[in-house]
């Protein structure tokens, strides 16, 4: 049974901002996935679990209480599956990136993924207000056999009040290792200038970049040819790539449409689910709300 509660926390006042975390463990037994352990800190939450694809894969949806986040503000998270264990985590709403008061907001995120175990992080888009200064860190550690899926959408200012980024900086590093050697290094850095979110070498005009990474077991050239296939099968207005790693696969977009982009890569999640364990995956119900 898991152990849920919520430490509390006094509100955060203007020069420090919200200090959260989150800890989160899971466990399988018997055919079931489990959440065994929950520990929150305001403004992060977790919901009850969904098991919409049976027992064995634990569907858990994070909340951010507070409705976004501000200069300042540093969340934690720390997320463990233990051996055999399937977890599709993904989050509640869009997180919002405010403009900075003059501060920078972190989020650093830390998963380890025992043997045999497979981790699906999911989160939903991630909006970078102009003016805007943030910083995220993701390190993965998987134990031999285990697989981690993950994708991340960005969305650089409001595009729909015609807001661009040309104020700010966001820096995303992610790194994910293997018994103490580096599977896939990923840094970028956007810094908010003109010619960089207009130039052919940054973002071309177009408001969102997002990636999808596959790493954990080797992926064969036909994969990699069927997940190109699945983005040209539509009529589609971004841009985008595929790329074998040395033990996964790497989906690259920049474009202008968060559906556009989100419907190719639950293709390609459908994709990898299917060659890898034969078994189709279930959105879950946030998403359809």
């Amino acid at each position: 049974m898991a152990q849920l509660s919520d430490s509390p926390a006094p509100a955060p006042s203007a020069a420090t901002g919200w200090h959260g975390s989150l800890e989160l463990g899971y466990a399988y037994h018997d055919g079931i996935t489990q959440l065994i352990h929950s520990h929150g800190q305001s403004p992060l939450k977790v919901q009850r679990p969904f098991y919409p694809e049976g027992p064995a894969v634990c569907h858990s949806v994070i909340l951010h209480t507070a409705g976004g986040v501000v200069g300042g503000d540093i969340l934690s998270q720390n997320i463990h599956l233990q051996p055999h264990a399937q977890a599709l985590i993904t989050t509640a709403a869009a997180a919002k990136i405010y403009r900075s008061n003059g501060l920078q907001a972190r989020q650093n995120i830390h998963m380890r993924v025992d043997a045999n175990a497979c981790l699906e992080w999911l989160p939903q888009e991630i909006i970078v207000f102009n003016g805007a200064f943030y910083q995220q860190q993701l390190r993965v550690e998987l134990a031999p056999g285990a697989t981690w899926l993950g994708w991340e959408i960005s969305r650089f200012g409001r595009s729909a009040r015609g807001e661009k980024f040309l104020e700010g900086q966001w820096r995303s590093h992610i790194a994910i290792w293997q018994q103490g050697r580096p599977l896939w290094i990923d840094r970028q850095w956007l810094p908010a200038k003109k010619e960089i979110i207009e130039g052919p070498h940054g973002l071309a005009g177009k408001p969102i970049v997002a990636t999808l990474t596959w790493v954990g077991q080797p992926v064969s050239p036909e994969i990699v040819e069927q997940a190109r296939k699945l983005w040209m099968a539509q009529e589609r207005r971004g841009e985008a790539g595929v790329t074998k790693l040395v033990c996964g696969l790497l989906c690259r977009y920049r474009g202008a449409s968060t559906s556009e982009v989100r419907s190719w890569f639950m293709d390609v999640w459908q994709l990898l689910r299917l060659s890898c364990s034969r078994q189709s995956p279930q959105k879950p119900r946030v998403w359809l709300s």
